[in-house]
């Protein structure tokens, strides 16, 4: 007997990690009829995910409006999904990470009583307001999740120091990592024509983002001055910024980082330019959650810079260091990658502890034994 599978998701870093799982379930239409909703929380950037991986939505609620509150987006999503999940009645809810849309995905298929699968299980800094509101959104979700796809073991077992009955919590690996060797291609011509001039050759290029919410105002301020005195100090870097359309970054970023020769600063790029882009930097300074487990797959050191990570596995491999956000201790980190050779070596070299590109293997395999549609459950990831 077929199950039906309602995914839920509503942002690019969501859309990215989910749609190797739905492409893994549709491998399998004897098995699953997929379904996909998206909120379309963040709309232009989703789209172009979509695009990429092929997916059509079956339902879209395109609830992004400008200057959107954290509010605003839960009760939208939350009113939009319990309408879906009522007409679909789906077997399964499957939502992604630490986001409003995950949330109220979650929330609406427990009002409705339909389980759930939380991709993405078991993240922690066990501090509520870092990452804000991500922490409080992803323990929230973990509490009503029936079944939990644990990228990593420590990812287990912070899931069983709260409680969680161990037969529900299942060691997948990282989907995000899938979905960075479904999309590398060592041939690949960059969608952005200003990306297509960049001499990887000439240059160590450094890749940024930043977007963060707790790093708006002053903390941001310091982290791109860093970045400025970076380049200035190092004539061979070239530092590239695709800017997030955040008014709140926008409007810090350009009057410190703009009129450099050597800084290029651009609109968002779309998923492929970015993993490719990644591939072919020398260092990334981030605050983002998804490039820490990104990066090690192509041997690129990231500076973190961030006051804590749900993702320590990175830094005890030495994949990741955790720079904090004052403009002394970016610098710090980030000028020593490119002066030292050995501690750049150190961390190029740093295993991957996060996937192996069949977390979404994995995770068809558990709900098709969850459903009695499989005899066996597929082998856990062992970093």
């Amino acid at each position: 007997m077929r199950r039906k599978v309602l995914t839920i998701f509503g942002t690019r870093p969501e859309a990215t990690k989910m749609a190797p799982v739905v492409q893994a379930l549709r491998r399998r239409p004897e098995w699953f009829d997929v379904r996909v909703a998206v909120t379309g929380q963040h709309r232009e950037q989703l789209d172009q995910v979509l695009a990429h991986f092929g997916i059509v939505p079956d339902h879209d609620l395109d609830i992004m409006q400008p200057r959107q509150t954290l509010s605003y987006i839960v009760t939208a999503a939350l009113v939009g999904l319990e309408e879906v999940i009522r007409g679909e009645r789906p077997d399964m809810v499957l939502v992604h990470g630490d986001t409003h849309t995950t949330l109220a995905g979650t929330l609406a298929a427990y009002y409705n009583q339909v389980p759930v699968g939380h991709v993405e299980a078991g993240l922690r800094t066990y501090n509520k307001y870092s990452p804000f509101p991500e922490e409080m959104n992803r323990r929230l979700t973990d509490a009503v999740a029936d079944l939990l796809f644990a990228p990593t073991p420590a990812n287990r077992e912070n899931l069983l120091r709260e409680g969680i009955d161990p037969s529900r919590i299942f060691v997948t690996g990282q989907t995000g990592v899938d979905a960075t060797l479904i999309t590398y291609r060592e041939d690949y011509r960059f969608h952005e024509p200003r990306l297509r001039e960049v001499d990887f050759g000439r240059w160590r290029v450094v890749a940024v983002t930043a977007h963060r919410r707790e790093n708006w105002g002053e903390p941001m301020r310091q982290m791109f001055t860093a970045m400025r005195e970076l380049v200035e100090t190092h004539p061979d870097v070239l530092l590239v910024y695709p800017v997030h359309l955040g008014p709140a970054v926008r409007e810090v970023a350009f009057p410190i980082l703009s009129g450099h020769p050597r800084i290029l600063l651009l609109d968002p790029i779309d998923y492929p330019d970015m993993i490719n882009l990644l591939a072919r930097s020398y260092l990334v300074l981030s605050d983002s959650g998804g490039l820490q487990e990104e990066t090690p797959v192509f041997g690129r050191p990231l500076v973190l810079m961030r006051d804590t990570t749900e993702r320590p596995e990175a830094v005890a491999a030495g994949t990741v260091v955790l720079a904090g956000t004052s403009r002394e201790a970016v610098y710090a980190h980030a000028h020593r990658l490119l002066s030292d050779a050995e501690a750049y070596a150190a961390m190029a070299r740093a295993r991957n502890p996060f996937g192996d590109g069949r977390a979404s293997e994995r995770i068809a395999g558990i709900l098709a034994h969850h459903f009695g549609l499989a005899p066996a459950l597929p082998s856990e990831f062992a970093p």
